[in-house]
């Protein structure tokens, strides 16, 4: 097991593009569980495989524990990965897959077969050793690539989207099965995602990435609690935080002419970190800090759109709507119900925001204000 630390990495595939990485310096202890998330192009694929080797750095260095692997070739990383399509061979038995590495590299047999017997125990796959890939599971064949990593006994796990071929009751069980092994074995693990979800319930902490840079990186309840920008607030969440743009007045921010009351402390920090124009900012707010009242009561003026029922609970879109000229903004905003509350499509209602739940971002940097 060892630490990994990116130092001002970078990658660039044309010269005329932005980078696909983009000085990406990043710590992670060892035994950590590291999550990268953001939308597809980020760079958190092209990160892993510069980890892997598979990728060249075109900037800065890559360390394992205390060596530099920046130059060093993948099978001499002491690194085992997981990749999404499992990459087994179809005309091997379980068993000769999960061994094939050893096998390679002289291991001798009994060594081998207790150490896959080992890994087979441990993932359950005991039974299975004798079949060949195309009689089992999506599961299964997802268990058979973890092993073929757990008998290496890598310094770092590396998996690129191990779960995306998976259905989605398979997937939520197999990632409480992957969190459960990592923690048991201790190694170091790097794992790439596209789905927030799968990043917050998984990782140690979790590094956000957009357009080839970490946005942030922190534990995921502090992620949900603390974003560091728009970007990392509209991105984690589901539904992801509400974002709007309001104003700073003496005695709170104002939403369209509702005004939702803020502490003074929070205010003048606000004011000092720099609102923009007019005392401009971005007001966020998740979506169960939102309350849906009647129409006669006071509040931001909507429009439900929507209501998505999960039984026991509802989300309902809603959009603003201007009292004046009655238009629909074009912001959406999500409000958590509670399932019973009877709310319909295009009913108007009213919009409360809870004040301890209000997030501010500057409207120039996006950073938060808070």
């Amino acid at each position: 097991m060892a630490a990994v630390r990116f130092d001002s990495v970078s990658r660039v595939f044309a010269k005329e593009l932005r980078p696909a990485v983009d000085r990406l310096s990043l710590d992670i202890p060892d035994g950590e569980f590291l999550v990268l998330v953001g939308p597809s192009g980020c760079g958190k694929s092209t990160t892993l495989r510069m980890l892997a080797g598979l990728e060249r750095v075109d900037g800065g260095s890559i360390w394992i524990g205390d060596s530099d692997v920046t130059r060093v070739a993948p099978q001499n990383r002491d690194i085992a990965m997981v990749f999404q399509n499992y990459a087994l061979y179809p005309h091997m038995s379980v068993e000769q897959n999960m061994g094939f590495a050893l096998k390679m590299a002289r291991t001798p047999r009994p060594q081998i077969r207790t150490r896959v017997g080992e890994a087979a125990r441990l993932l359950a796959l005991d039974e299975f050793l004798g079949r060949k890939p195309g009689a089992l599971s999506g599961g299964q064949r997802q268990r058979v690539a973890m092993g073929r990593a757990i008998v290496r006994d890598p310094q770092v796990f590396l998996m690129d989207e191990p779960l995306s071929n998976l259905d989605a009751k398979l997937r939520v069980q197999t990632r409480t099965e992957i969190s459960a092994l990592q923690r048991r074995l201790g190694t170091t693990t790097v794992y790439v995602t596209h789905d927030q979800v799968e990043a917050m319930t998984m990782g140690d902490r979790v590094a956000v990435m957009n357009e080839g840079r970490l946005q942030q990186v922190d534990a995921p309840k502090r992620l949900y609690a603390r974003p560091a920008n728009v970007f990392v607030a509209g991105f984690i969440g589901s539904p992801p935080m509400n974002l709007r743009v309001g104003r700073l007045d003496r005695d709170g921010v104002l939403l369209d002419g509702y005004r939702i009351p803020l502490g003074r402390d929070l205010l003048a920090r606000a004011a000092a970190a720099g609102a923009g124009r007019d005392g401009e900012l971005v007001v966020g707010f998740r979506p169960d800090a939102a309350e849906l009242r009647a129409e006669s009561e006071p509040g931001l003026a909507v429009v439900v759109e929507e209501v998505e029922e999960l039984g026991f609970d509802a989300f309902a879109y809603a959009a603003a709507l201007d009292d004046a000229a009655e238009s629909l903004h074009s912001a959406d905003i999500v409000a958590r119900l509670p399932g019973d509350t009877a709310v319909i499509r295009g009913q108007k209602m009213r919009l409360r925001v809870n004040p301890q739940g209000i997030h501010l971002f500057s409207t120039k940097t996006g950073e938060s204000l808070d």
